[in-house]
């Protein structure tokens, strides 16, 4: 189906219903269009959403850098994506063409959106990727936490950077972190927080290959909040563990994160569920 929710050009969802039992529910743009639309006309609705925006950027360590109208439209798409939740029953949530094809339908992008749900306690994905969500799902569940989807880039003198435009704020589970709300970086549009990690923290990647099974993981402690040209959320990490290895070991460019330390707990659970796990912070 062109142009819908919860697909990927690879098989990797066809992998997460066989190997993981992952039930995905398509919803194509065509319908969610038409459903935007009309909330785009309801005046309570857009009230509802202002009032949402409002609250939102009072949050101690809010600063606004793009324009109010795209956050409300955040807030608008927010009602509408729990909506497509309730109605499916779904636990989850992840959205194809978030750099793209939405962007028109929303007169926003879908970054801060999901990152508002993660804070809510809800799982939500960019990119529709299921080589890296069951990933994701997992280190929720294991964490009881919110985690961070984002691209890596390859280890250097020990620290990885991790960096994406969709980032959670309440990742300790209680705290908003500071933030700044930016444009999406790619194409500077929309609304996107840039998430201010403390540095100092300690947190958990995975770093999957889906076609084998075959998950890397590994903690690292935060450097910095660079501003790099790459995306919005961006942290500096000191990688613990054989850095060198992750080197030649990196796999998609997609990885999860978590704060802590939860390699016990997911070395146990990978084995169950016939992961093979290597544990580079062991190595």
């Amino acid at each position: 189906m062109a142009n819908s929710f919860h697909i990927h050009p690879t098989n990797a969802p066809e992998v997460a219903r066989k190997r993981y039992r992952l039930k995905i529910v398509d919803v194509s743009y065509d319908r969610f269009a038409g459903r935007m639309e009309a909330a785009m006309k309801d005046r309570p609705r857009v009230r509802a959403a202002e009032r949402a925006m409002e609250r939102y950027l009072a949050l101690p360590g809010t600063e606004l850098m793009t324009e109010k109208a795209f956050v409300t439209n955040a807030f608008l798409l927010l009602d509408l994506f729990k909506e497509l939740m309730r109605e499916n029953a779904a636990p989850a949530f992840t959205i194809r063409g978030c750099m793209g094809t939405i962007l028109p339908i929303a007169k926003t992008t879908p970054c801060l959106t999901l990152g508002v749900m993660n804070d809510e306690g809800v799982m939500a994905f960019c990119e529709s990727d299921f080589v890296i969500i069951p990933a994701g799902i997992l280190l929720h569940y294991i964490s009881g936490k919110p985690v961070f989807l984002h691209n890596s880039t390859f280890p250097h003198d020990g620290v990885v950077t991790a960096a994406h435009c969709s980032a959670p704020r309440r990742l300790n589970g209680e705290r908003y972190e500071p933030a700044k709300i930016m444009t999406h970086y790619e194409s500077e549009y929309g609304a996107a927080p840039k998430v201010e990690m403390p540095v100092g923290q300690q947190v958990t990647f995975i770093d999957p290959e889906y076609a084998t099974g075959r998950w890397l993981g590994f903690t690292g402690i935060v450097k910095s909040n660079p501003l790099y040209e790459v995306c919005r959320s961006q942290q500096d990490v000191q990688i613990q563990g054989d850095w060198e290895k992750l080197r030649s070991e990196v796999r998609d460019s997609h990885w999860m994160m978590a704060y802590g330390n939860h390699l016990r707990e997911l070395a146990y659970a990978a084995r169950k569920i016939g992961i093979n796990w290597i544990d580079l912070s062991q190595a």
